[in-house]
């Protein structure tokens, strides 16, 4: 695999492939800006540096703490039904 270069540009699809995560969750890490881009074109960018930054222990921890958040909040919505 390809070494991920700080101060390269990378596409959504390349940091994917990177990261090993589906369409959807991109979109996911987009929308709530765990994963921080910039949008050129109708297309969003993304620094190596920020994708490095994803897979660093400390932003393994803020993931699993968002990921438990929304496991409890979908909890909360079907007890309620």
């Amino acid at each position: 695999m390809e070494e991920i270069h700080p101060n390269k540009v990378y596409t959504t699809e390349e940091t994917r492939k990177f990261l090993r995560i589906s369409k959807s969750t991109i979109k996911r890490y987009l929308k709530r800006r765990i994963l921080k881009a910039n949008k050129i074109g109708g297309r969003y960018k993304i620094l190596g540096k920020e994708i490095l930054r994803l897979i660093s222990p400390r932003a393994e921890v803020k993931t699993i703490i968002l990921y438990k958040k929304l496991k409890q909040k979908v909890k909360n919505k079907i007890k309620n039904w």
